[in-house]
């Protein structure tokens, strides 16, 4: 499609598994050189665990590679085909429209992990799109990706951000941008529903050989393998959107091409953290029914891998009947998965260490009074990791948080007989709550301070957050700006995918 690019040096030692499977998966291609590359920013830390130097990678060369202006030695570069079911909606060919997979780096721990340039040019997938990013887009995703990893959920990562030198259009002009992603993989739900739209069997099984191989390898050795494979997907999704609920994450944009069969957090669209609490919260622009509220994203998981089940039923069974009852026992396994994640996660977040049947009631009883006191999240849970367990009124860090009055006050005297059924003592109790209620997390308005400013090429803003991000669990009173709320000005109400 693009003319061949002039070879760099080596830089990364680039394995190309996907690219061996059948030329039907994705399309060959170079991706589309820039006016003017610039580094952002490059992430040291994350270059250095997949065995890469940093030095090299910001060199001139490091920097036209990671711009698509030239092709490491050894890459293979690949736009990946897939469908996706969006907004409910199935359509039948998606695929990297915007993004191009060098390749794969195997780390030190024999981890595979792919290399990704995303906002690198047309592909055959692009359906009319220029293939760009800019750089609003570019940095909400590196912030919030490497937030979610410091927070210690599963999610693909940023690598790299460069300015291209080149305008964007979107609304207007904008400076574009491409982002460099880490992924273990970017098989997605969709991946599936691609071939199984096309009656494919024998890409189906490839398919599912290889991602069992790279992800689930116990599976190979069960009875029915793409059976132990379809539950393992459903319990890693199930754990992670458990994940997301604890520390008031909304994706956005939870189409079936957006599930990872890896069970990490990908495409960091129109995604946000709720600052005041409740449960039919949406941001995106673009889920105007809101299908993907926050109080909606177990629900939409479990229906996501509905479709991977069903997409899987050619190679479930030896007939149709036996396909479909396994994959109905696989999925109707989700909901316990997930409520047990859930609720273990709950208990630690309210400093509980041993289970009560009384423990998911409490749980429940606490987000509707936070949504009727309509107190901010995040602080909300942090505060409480500040309580004694004792009677005492010592609660000024709850009750004074923004919308709060004393809509809690029963509900904690609650909470505090069941902490009376405790060993633990206080100070490894609030420990444990401290350990899993973060200070910090990347807030909506801070987000688009840091882009505003990089809009200005002041890259402070953005350094900063980044910096008080990778330590969310720690106090840091030197920033502590950075855990208050919006102010009422400040409110961001919607956000957008910025393609």
């Amino acid at each position: 499609m693009n003319a061949p690019h002039p070879q760099a040096e080596t830089i990364f030692p680039f394995d190309h598994s996907y690219a061996g499977l059948p030329e039907r998966f994705y399309a060959r291609l170079s991706p589309t050189a820039v006016t003017e590359p610039q580094l952002i920013r490059l992430n040291d830390s994350l270059a250095r665990e997949l065995g890469l130097d940093p030095a090299v990678l910001k060199s001139p060369a490091g920097v036209e590679m990671l711009a698509g202006n030239r092709v490491a030695e050894g890459s293979t570069p690949i736009a990946m085909a897939y469908a996706g079911h969006q907004f409910g909606t199935f359509v039948p060919q998606l695929g990297d429209g915007r993004a191009i997979l060098l390749g794969e780096i195997v780390a030190a721990d024999g981890a595979r992990y792919d290399i990704q340039l995303k906002g690198s040019g047309r592909t055959p997938f692009s359906r009319g799109g220029d293939g760009r990013a800019w750089i609003g887009p570019v940095l909400r995703e590196y912030i919030v990706s490497e937030a979610m990893h410091a927070l210690g959920l599963p999610t693909t990562r940023a690598l790299s951000a460069v300015k291209t030198g080149d305008r964007i259009m979107r609304e207007t002009l904008l400076p574009g941008a491409i982002l460099t992603r880490v992924a273990k993989s970017h098989i997605r739900v969709g991946t599936f529903e691609y071939f199984a739209a096309r009656r494919d069997e024998e890409a189906l099984r490839a398919l599912a050989d290889y991602a069992i191989a790279r992800h689930y390898p116990h599976a190979k050795d069960a009875a029915n393998p793409y059976r132990a494979f379809l539950d393992a997907v459903v319990e890693a999704q199930a754990r992670l959107v458990a994940r997301w609920m604890h520390v008031g994450f909304i994706h956005g944009v939870m189409n079936t091409d957006n599930t990872s069969i890896s069970g990490e957090t990908i495409d960091y669209g129109p995604c946000a953290f709720m600052d005041t609490y409740h449960p039919g919260k949406v941001f995106s622009s673009i889920d105007q029914m809101g299908r993907y509220a926050y109080a909606n994203q177990p629900r939409i998981a479990y229906w996501n891998l509905s479709r991977l089940a069903q997409a899987m039923l050619p190679i479930l069974g030896k007939n149709e009947e036996e396909a479909v009852a396994t994959a109905q026992e696989a999925i109707d396994a989700f909901p316990d998965i997930y409520e047990t994640a859930w609720l273990e996660g709950m208990r630690a977040k309210l400093g509980l260490s041993t289970a009560r049947e009384e423990d998911r009631q409490l749980a429940y009883d606490l987000f509707e009074a936070m949504a009727n006191a309509e107190t901010d999240f995040t602080l909300t849970f942090r505060a409480l990791s500040s309580l004694g367990a004792g009677d005492g009124t010592a609660d000024d860090a709850l009750r004074d948080l923004p919308g709060q009055k004393s809509a809690l006050d029963e509900w904690i005297a609650r909470w505090r007989a069941r902490l009376g059924h405790e060993s633990a003592g206080e100070d490894e109790r609030k420990a444990l709550m401290r350990s899993v209620n973060p200070a910090f997390i990347p807030r909506n308005h801070r987000v688009e301070e840091a882009i505003a400013a990089a809009m200005s090429d002041d890259y402070g803003p953005f350094e900063r957050l980044l910096a008080v991000l990778s330590d969310p669990y720690s106090d840091q009173p030197e920033n502590a700006e950075y855990a208050s709320p919006p102010k009422p000005e400040e409110v961001v109400h919607r956000t957008f995918c910025g393609t």
